[in-house]
């Protein structure tokens, strides 16, 4: 498993005062947090660090930017990812610890701070790096994915960017903003569910758009499915099994499946190319087995992919590093 160094920070570790000192005897939820400083800016959120005067941790506290803070399907969304999070109680997810508004009325959750690096910074020197290691990455992210996956929720936004490798061998899957859960009839909101699909439509209507420099976007562009692509309202958890397997191509050659000079050309190549063999293409030697399961996940009828998370668990836990001897 992947090793970092560990946190070295002074509000990590832990004193008898912080464990010992008697509560207020009145709990104001006002007064609960002490914000240290901002960990990301995303599109339509703020990610803090504060420290919960209740039980004298550093946690993790996002909300909405003020100026998307009142609309009311961002607060949903809000939401949705804060309850996907608390439900799936997975070992390799992030828990959420609690959900509430602030003394302005605007929501907010807490989670979990996990220290390390993401697959990405990992990726960026996957010289150093065995593949036992790496794929020991994925199979914690396909088993997190196959728990959500039996609870009926799609995770839709699988990258490097959202996977991360903590000091003591965590491996959490991050960001359920783009989850898609269904109804009890089987139906769906897709209102809400396809965020950022308006900027898709926008980015394939700007002639030479260079794909450096999207952010956020640029990530989900290169892992997504060709049903994502087509906003298929069928999408299901096959979605998942492809951005998987785009993220195992990427490990496999150093190269994402499709990379086209910009954005219209990367979504028409997933959308109706093949992907060379990573074989072909990679400086590493490619295991047959790995091979074969990458290509698999990659196909575009979701249907001719594995059958479910749990099958491409099973696959990369066999003996596939006999290919490499």
């Amino acid at each position: 498993m992947l090793k970092f160094q560990q946190p070295s920070k002074e509000y990590s570790k832990v004193y008898l005062e912080e464990t010992d000192k008697p509560l207020p005897e009145v709990l104001n939820p006002n007064t609960r947090y002490m914000f240290l400083g901002t960990i990301a800016t995303g599109g339509k959120s703020v990610i803090r660090s504060c420290k919960d005067l209740h039980l004298s941790r550093v946690v993790v506290h996002k909300s909405l930017k003020a100026e998307f803070a009142n609309d009311p399907i961002e607060q949903r969304r809000l939401l949705r990812e804060a309850r996907v999070s608390a439900l799936l109680q997975h070992p390799n997810t992030i828990p959420t610890y609690e959900i509430g508004k602030d003394r302005n009325g605007n929501v907010y959750f807490t989670m979990k701070l996990v220290h390390g690096y993401t697959l990405r910074e990992v990726l960026d020197y996957r010289d150093r790096y065995d593949l036992t290691q790496l794929i020991e990455v994925v199979v914690s992210v396909t088993q997190a994915l196959s728990s959500a996956h039996a609870h009926g929720v799609a995770h839709r936004d699988i990258k490097p960017e959202n996977i991360l490798v903590g000091p003591y061998g965590e491996v959490v899957l991050l960001d359920w903003g783009l989850a898609k859960v269904w109804r009890k009839d089987g139906s769906t909101e897709e209102a809400i569910d396809d965020p950022l699909f308006a900027n898709y439509q926008t980015l394939m209507n700007k002639e030479n758009k260079s794909v450096t420099g999207l952010g956020k976007l640029q990530g989900t562009i290169l892992y997504m499915s060709p049903e994502q692509v087509k906003r298929d309202p069928s999408i299901s958890y096959s979605t998942d099994i492809y951005s998987i397997g785009s993220v195992l191509y990427e490990i496999l050659t150093g190269r994402t499946p499709f990379d086209g000079r910009n954005t219209r050309e990367v979504l028409n190549d997933i959308e109706n190319k093949s992907p060379e063999v990573p074989s072909k293409v990679s400086k590493y030697q490619v295991p047959k087995l790995l091979e074969k399961l990458v290509m698999s996940c990659l196909q575009k009828d979701p249907a001719s992919r594995p059958e479910s998370m749990t099958e491409v668990t099973r696959i990369l836990q066999e003996n596939w590093a006999s290919d490499l001897t």
